[in-house]
């Protein structure tokens, strides 16, 4: 499944996200693993149309925002980086990037597109969503479903047709690869 996962700029504008398919994006996220217990995410979700999506939208970096404005919603991952009792946690970033991820791969299970964003402006974003001290904001993601025949400004026309590249085991392992993983080409 995630092999076939793409970060498509390509959205269906007819697309609406209903509140049950929200809530079960919103459930995996929740159900991430995390230092401690912790759960140091914040998420704010923007379905298209509302006032907060127009924010995100006008925070994200501009050749994001041309194509992430088709988009059923944007949601926002941010993480806590300061707990309630006062306490650092130092593994925030991760455990948030872990809910993002979990968020991903349901909303892949559920024929949905994800497109994660650092290209935003963070102090735009913090206010559109009223972030508190100690929360900042990781990653912008536009959801919503594909549409194959979208049409997109170049670069990104280019981009939604070229082959999706990986690096191989080979590259990215540290030591000598294990002969017991099939090394990829």
């Amino acid at each position: 499944m995630l092999a076939g996962r793409w970060s498509t700029r390509a959205f269906d504008r007819a697309h609406v996200l209903t509140d049950d398919a929200i809530g079960r994006l919103l459930e995996a996220a929740r159900w991430a693993p995390s230092a401690g217990n912790s759960q140091p995410w914040r998420i704010g979700v923007a379905r298209r149309g509302t006032a907060e999506f127009d924010a995100l939208t006008a925070a994200l970096a501009p050749g994001n925002a041309v194509w992430a404005s088709a988009a059923s919603a944007l949601v926002l991952v941010a993480a806590q980086h300061v707990g309630d009792d006062g306490s650092v946690r130092q593994w925030a970033d991760y455990d948030a990037g872990q809910a993002a991820a979990h968020l991903s791969v349901q909303a892949e299970a559920e024929g949905l597109a994800v497109h994660q964003m650092g290209g935003f402006d963070a102090d735009r974003v913090g206010a559109a969503f009223a972030l508190p001290d100690g929360v900042r904001p990781l990653v912008v993601m536009a959801i919503g479903r594909r549409d194959p025949h979208a049409e997109l400004p170049e670069p990104f026309a280019a981009r939604e047709t070229a082959p999706r590249t990986r690096l191989t085991l080979d590259e990215i392992m540290l030591a000598p690869a294990l002969d017991i993983l099939p090394l990829s080409a």
